[in-house]
């Protein structure tokens, strides 16, 4: 995700109102100054949200499921890596160029073979005083010898296999140098010397495996003939002994100094989830991974203290029940919307705009029309459709006169008629026909809290109900083990008919709220609502009056 965000996102299970006020709003931050909105969805569209979207070729807005603050949000992108066969020494200087503590050793796949920590390297190069045997041990090919010593290969064998050499240094007498030599294999010495000729001479006589010749100083051909015969290996090194020893230690290659066990994150974990996992860590940075386990970042413990600059527009809702995941853990700018207030607070002001309407999309056309923003064709026609949808093309009693006047400058500027198009909009699907009964009854549904109770209250809306009797039972039992899911108090779906403007009430749940539903039952928990279509300015005050008779006696179970 980008640095900065702004979402324009309605509630999960969206309908075609808040996909079209979240595309529109959108549109309309962008015309106003802020050019990174952008609109978004936490839910699946459906058949009559697409036969919208494809009438005014216009895209899907993104799908984002979750907004928390993810690994992928403050983790270094840019790694800075070394391959397995690298050496320490060209390790150590990228280390101290990029000024950094750890780094990850990784395969040319993106795969992550482990960390290379500053720790594990000082315990290698400066061994405590009971293993200082471990001093003289280089392990390293001649040819990494080479490079890191940018030395010169004057003869050589195998110079690419590595080898577990000792090393000494000839900053002695002759006679000194040949009692400490015959303690050690021949054929394992690596001999650091200047320009002493004899224990040069005696180093290649004795066959040791390499010698190394230092400052830069020349070697007579005679001793290069020498070291040729007797199929020793002679390096000309630039550097003084001192220096060539300590080199000689770091040739050896990363893969002998990695910590192969290390903690690593997925990029799409919520930092929440992990950041107690990472405080006890002895660790100070993680490797992170993709799906395919490659390496795309890496976190540091410092990187919790980052900030996350997401920020959330939430339009044709209000509720952090409704509201995508996560939307708590970000920051909220904006609320757009038309229903009741719900329970949600924030750490500062913020623009908060509910009004008494019959859809969300008129707030939002209104705005277009209030700062007299230019309002493009397609995104008029999106506000039209969602106008209606919401609506019922004006029928729906949570209709104003605001709505029709609004409706009516969308019909100018897009050249859409809202009757016809209305009609096309509820015949382009039926959810009851389409989806399996449990998509059915999720696909616009609200979570809802009222006297501590919490119950889900979802509409579907058809032309006629011939389809619903058909799949009543499965509908039902669909509704029921959705509530038993989600533990709701009960759960209700209202399937209205738009052409009789009536809806049919189904209710899984508790009992003593059954009780107080006082519409004709038509079948076993099924209700008849003659002239109920709205269940934000019908069903939902009904539901509450219910609950305030008596119906709110949670220890009655369905």
């Amino acid at each position: 995700m980008s640095d900065s965000e702004l979402l324009v996102i309605g509630h999960r299970n969206p309908d075609t109102d808040a996909i079209c006020s979240a595309i529109a709003y959108a549109e309309f931050k962008r015309r106003t100054g802020t050019l990174h909105a952008e609109a978004a969805r936490c839910g699946d569209t459906n058949d009559r949200i697409d036969f919208v979207l494809e009438s005014f070729g216009v895209p899907a807005p993104r799908f984002v499921s979750d907004v928390s603050p993810k690994v992928r949000d403050v983790m270094a992108s840019n790694v800075v890596s070394v391959p397995p066969e690298d050496t320490v020494a060209h390790a150590l200087g990228v280390m101290d160029e990029k000024n950094i503590r750890v780094l990850p050793v990784l395969t040319e796949e993106g795969v992550c073979k482990g960390l290379l920590s500053v720790f594990k390297m000082t315990k290698f190069f400066l061994p405590v005083p009971g293993r200082l045997v471990e001093s003289r041990r280089v392990l390293a090919s001649v040819r990494n010898l080479a490079r890191t010593l940018d030395a010169k290969i004057v003869f050589g064998s195998n110079i690419d296999q590595e080898e577990d050499l000792i090393l000494m240094i000839g900053a002695m007498g002759v006679e000194s140098f040949f009692k400490r030599f015959s303690d050690y294999p021949k054929e394992k010495l690596l001999v650091v010397v200047g320009d002493r000729l004899e224990i040069q001479d005696l180093s290649i006589r004795e066959k040791v495996r390499v010698v190394i010749v230092t400052g830069g100083l020349p070697v007579s051909q005679s001793m290069v003939d020498f070291a040729t015969k007797q199929e020793v290996t002679l390096l000309l090194s630039p550097h003084d002994t001192t220096t060539t020893a300590m080199l000689c230690r770091a040739a050896i290659t990363v893969q002998h100094m990695i910590h192969e066990h290390f903690l690593a994150f997925r990029h799409d974990e919520p930092l929440a989830s992990i950041e107690a996992v990472a405080a006890a860590s002895n660790f100070q940075a993680f490797p992170v991974m993709d799906d395919h386990n490659h390496m795309v970042g890496i976190l540091s413990k410092s990187d919790f203290l980052k900030k996350v600059n997401r920020q959330l527009i939430l339009v044709d809702h209000n509720e952090l029940s409704q509201a995508v995941q996560g939307a708590d853990q970000v920051e909220i700018v904006e609320i757009i919307d038309h229903h009741r207030l719900g329970a949600l607070t924030t750490t500062q002001p913020i623009l908060f705009r509910n009004e008494p309407v019959g859809s969300t999309c008129t707030i939002v056309a209104d705005c277009f029309f209030r700062y007299q923003v230019d309002l493009p064709k397609p995104i008029a026609g999106l506000l039209l459709a969602g106008l209606v949808s919401d609506t019922l093309n004006l029928t729906s009693p949570t209709t104003t006169e605001r709505d029709a006047q609004i409706l009516k400058k969308l019909e100018e500027i897009s050249g859409v008629d809202a009757a016809k198009f209305t009609e096309k909009l509820f015949t382009s699907g039926s959810v009851l026909t389409s989806l399996p009964a449990e998509e059915a009854i999720v696909a616009d549904c609200k979570e809802f809290q009222e006297q501590s109770l919490v119950f889900s209250v979802a509409q579907i809306e058809e032309l006629g109900f011939d389809q619903f009797w058909k799949r009543k039972d499965e509908v039902m039992s669909a509704l029921e083990r959705y509530r038993a899911k989600k533990s709701y108090y009960f759960s209700a779906l209202l399937v209205t008919d738009v052409v009789s403007n009536s809806s049919l009430l189904l209710v899984t749940g508790a009992k003593a709220f059954l009780k107080h539903i006082d519409y004709p039952m038509v079948e076993e928990r099924v209700f008849e609502l003659a002239g109920v279509v709205s269940r934000k300015k019908q069903l939902l005050p009904y539901i509450s009056h219910c609950l305030k008779k008596g119906g709110n006696r949670a220890g009655e179970a369905a």
